[in-house]
């Protein structure tokens, strides 16, 4: 069998699977946000944190608390790693300076995981375990929560409520995330990787020498950084590590765990809203996007272009020999089409149209699926400009689930796709201009470009991936990339949360002979015209300058 038909057949698997698990995911998370019932767990839960879940709330009220819950988690954040070297299970190591301190609370907190440190020599088991894997469970539990209020706004009517933000945190990480993880969990630990609480020890001989390893409770965190769409791995290989991802078997659960709740909150978003067929049409659009770029990712990388890659069948630079070209390639689609972050491979390492596919995958905003609730609230934010789109070319007021789209409505939706590409853009035109950040980056013209285009991109679109070849580990890019990553998540959910306010309030409108049926294949075309030519408007000119020129001089 040829690497590029054990691919194909790979990602069949994996398309059944999904499949498999929408219908019973999607409908269970549906009845989790829409329960009046509270387990005596959430209770005890509330009772701590003093909420009242029962309380309704408007959409500032509702910002107020998301706002909240994550500036305190920052902070706790950070102080965990600046007091590191005190606490027991430190392993010795000594206390995060400042500046990473900052960064790594930042992307934490704000789901995307970049990380510009080497995990297994920088955390010990108490940030990894007590800092680290609870905001890989809450902060995934933060876009669910806010993906859900959008939802209800289109779902109620004549009332700006749209939920209790403390009900649906708590549910979203006891009733959905915390028990798919101890299944996923087991299944990893089936599969090889670790989950103990060892110290440093010495393995081996290499070279004369030995080499030292510390165990930890990989295989919880692995499960939730993959579930959750975090992405920062417990060792700095991340899933490319054989305690992270030991066997093509697991490589291939852990992708499934990447795009299992993003797809699956389409069939939610269709059982709230009281139609299916809604659900279908936004899954379409994000599966028709998500396949196109696996095929041409798989296409790009087995293209022999001079006898070394002709030598090993495809561009295996950079590429674990255990999954190989194909695994590698649908891994790193999926990572960089939803906010996870994680690798298996050296994305730096990948054909310049390969790193490209990787960089438009995440400017597009990261909703093919996207990430756990960010990619659904994304999708209806560019479900709302088609719809838009397609009223002027008929000269109608444009609708959507009989909602209409006026000023208001735009104005909100227009500032929510402008925040991160103006966050990207502008961090790198200030990291090319000034003559220090350069210095970080390990190569030179298009891809020592890219590499910092690459940095901006993920960490505003809270992806947390890299090219690798960029030191971020200095002051500016530490301070800069936090910044974005803070900016790029909670600035969108504003926008977010106040056109979920506003629709909520509205009138429904009643369907007519002249309205656009948003749940037919016409509209999910549309839909994804929409997404790639606004994408195409933003980011052509960076691209052009980095992985379009390198691919086209290779």
């Amino acid at each position: 069998m040829s690497p590029a038909t054990a691919g194909v057949l790979q990602l069949l698997a994996l398309i059944a699977a999904l499949a498999l698990a929408y219908r019973p995911l999607g409908d269970h998370m549906a009845r989790v946000y829409s329960s009046e019932r509270h387990y005596k767990p959430e209770k005890w839960i509330y009772k701590a944190i003093g909420a009242n879940p029962s309380a309704e709330m408007r959409w500032p009220a509702y910002l107020r608390a998301v706002l909240a819950f994550s500036t305190v988690s920052v902070l706790f954040l950070y102080v965990l790693q600046r007091v590191q070297g005190v606490l027991p299970g430190s392993l010795g190591f000594s206390s995060i300076d400042p500046d990473q301190a900052f960064n790594t609370a930042a992307s934490f907190v704000a789901n995307t995981n970049w990380q510009s440190y080497y995990g297994e020599q920088a955390m010990g088991h108490v940030v990894q375990t007590g800092g680290l894997a609870v905001q890989n469970f809450v902060s995934a539990a933060v876009g669910m929560a806010v993906a859900v209020a959008l939802v209800r706004g289109f779902a109620r009517s004549r009332t700006g409520e749209l939920g209790n933000f403390w009900a649906d945190l708590v549910r979203g990480t006891v009733r959905i995330l915390l028990p798919i993880s101890v299944i996923g969990a087991i299944v990893l630990v089936a599969c090889g990787a670790i989950q103990n609480f060892a110290g440093i020890h010495e393995v081996g001989q290499f070279l004369g020498g030995t080499q030292q390893w510390n165990g930890g409770a990989v295989a919880s965190q692995e499960v939730i950084k993959e579930l959750g769409t975090n992405g920062g791995g417990y060792f700095n290989a991340n899933s490319a590590h054989p305690f992270e991802n030991p066997t093509p078997f697991s490589n291939l659960f852990e992708i499934f765990l990447i795009l299992l709740i993003p797809f699956a909150m389409t069939r939610t978003f269709g059982r709230m809203v009281g139609n299916l067929r809604q659900g279908y049409a936004i899954l379409a659009t994000m599966a028709t996007i998500w396949i196109a770029f696996t095929g041409l990712m798989m296409w790009t990388e087995f293209a022999h272009h001079g006898p070394a890659l002709q030598a090993a069948g495809g561009a295996m630079e950079g590429k674990e020999a255990r999954f190989g070209i194909a695994a590698s390639s649908i891994f790193s689609v999926a990572t960089t089409l939803t906010s996870t972050g994680a690798v298996n491979s050296f994305h730096s390492s990948y054909t310049g149209l390969g790193g490209g596919i990787q960089l438009l995958g995440m400017q597009l905003g990261e909703i093919a699926p996207g990430g756990v609730g960010s990619g659904l609230y994304g999708m209806l934010i560019m479900a709302i400009i088609a719809v838009f789109i397609a009223g002027l070319m008929v000269g109608r007021t444009p609708e959507y689930l009989g909602k209409k789209i006026g000023t208001r409505e735009i104005k909100l939706a227009a500032c929510y796709i402008l925040i991160t590409p103006a966050l990207v853009l502008c961090f790198t035109a200030a990291a090319m201009a000034l003559p220090t950040p350069g210095n970080s980056m390990a190569n030179p013209g298009a891809h020592g470009f890219s590499e910092v285009l690459y940095a901006y991109t993920s960490g505003a679109n809270n992806n947390g991936s890299a090219f690798a070849g960029l030191n971020a580990d200095t002051q500016w890019f530490n301070s800069t990339i936090g910044i974005a990553m803070l900016l790029g998540r909670f600035l969108p959910m504003v926008f977010v949360l106040a056109l979920a306010g506003s629709l909520a309030e509205q009138k429904p409108v009643p369907e007519t002979a002249g309205t656009l049926r948003t749940d037919k294949p016409l509209y999910t075309g549309l839909l994804v015209g929409t997404i790639l030519i606004i994408t195409g408007l933003t980011y052509f000119p960076a691209l052009a300058l980095g992985p379009l020129a390198e691919g086209l001089a290779s």
